[in-house]
C-alpha cells in the first residue's frame, strides 16, 4: 500500500483536498484528528499536558483549552517543543496502528507539519497543497476568526513554501475554484493507482 502525506501550511486547503480524495474511495488519515482525540478528557496525554503547562490550558470544564494553548506554543519555542515531544510520538504510533488495519491501493495521510515533524522517511510520496500566503492568511480569518497578528505567529512557526516544495514528490496549487481543484486530485488519484500497481506487479 502506497502512503501519501498530504501536507501544507495553515489555511491552505488540506481538509478539502482530502475529502475529494475520500469522494474516490481512498482511506485518510488525519493527524489533527488522532491529537484531538488523544487530548480528550482522561486520555494520558491530557495529563502529560498539564503536567507540562499547568492547569491554566484548562477550560473550566476540565477540557483542553486549545486558544490558551495555542497562545502559549506559538510566543514560546520551548514551549512549542515540549508540546511536540509530549503529541508526536503518541500521535506516530496510533497512524501505525491505522495503518496496519488498512488494505487499499493507497492511503492519504494528512501531517500539516511534516517537515517540522521530520515523518517523510516513513512514506512513499508527499503532495503539498500550496497557495499564496495573503490567501492563507485571508481564508484562516474567514474560517476562524482570527486576528491577523495570530495567524502570522502561527505561519512563522511552520516551514517556509519553498521547505514544503523542496520535499514535494506531488503539488496541487489551490488558488482558484473547487472544480480546479477537484481536477487535480483526480489526476493525482490516477496516478498514484497507476503507481500502486506497478509496485505490486513490477
Amino acid at each position: 500500500m502506497l502512503k501519501i502525506v498530504l501536507t501544507g501550511g495553515i489555511g491552505s486547503g488540506k481538509s478539502t483536498v482530502a475529502r475529494l480524495f475520500q469522494r474516490h474511495g481512498v482511506p485518510v488519515i488525519d493527524t489533527d484528528e488522532i491529537a484531538r482525540d488523544l487530548v480528550r478528557p482522561g486520555r494520558p496525554a491530557l495529563g502529560a499536558l498539564v503536567d507540562a503547562f499547568g492547569p491554566r490550558i484548562l477550560t473550566a470544564d476540565g477540557r483542553l483549552d486549545r486558544a490558551r494553548l495555542r497562545e502559549l506554543v506559538f510566543s514560546d519555542p520551548a514551549a512549542k517543543a515540549r508540546l511536540e515531544a509530549i503529541l508526536h510520538p503518541r500521535i506516530f504510533s496510533e497512524l501505525e496502528r491505522r495503518l496496519q488495519a488498512l488494505k487499499a491501493p493507497y492511503v492519504v495521510i494528512a501531517i500539516p507539519l511534516l517537515v517540522e515533524t521530520g515523518a517523510r522517511g516513513r512514506v512513499d510520496r508527499v503532495l503539498v497543497v500550496d497557495c499564496p500566503e495573503a490567501l492563507q492568511i485571508e481564508r484562516v480569518r474567514h474560517r476562524d476568526g482570527w486576528d491577523e497578528a495570530l495567524i502570522r505567529r502561527i505561519l512563522a512557526s511552520q516551514a517556509g513554501r519553498l521547505e514544503r516544495l523542496a520535499v514535494a514528490d506531488d503539488v496541487i496549487v489551490n488558488d482558484r475554484d473547487l472544480a480546479h481543484l477537484a481536477r487535480q486530485v483526480a489526476e493525482l488519484h490516477r496516478l498514484y493507482l497507476r503507481l500502486s500497481a506497478e509496485r505490486d506487479d513490477p
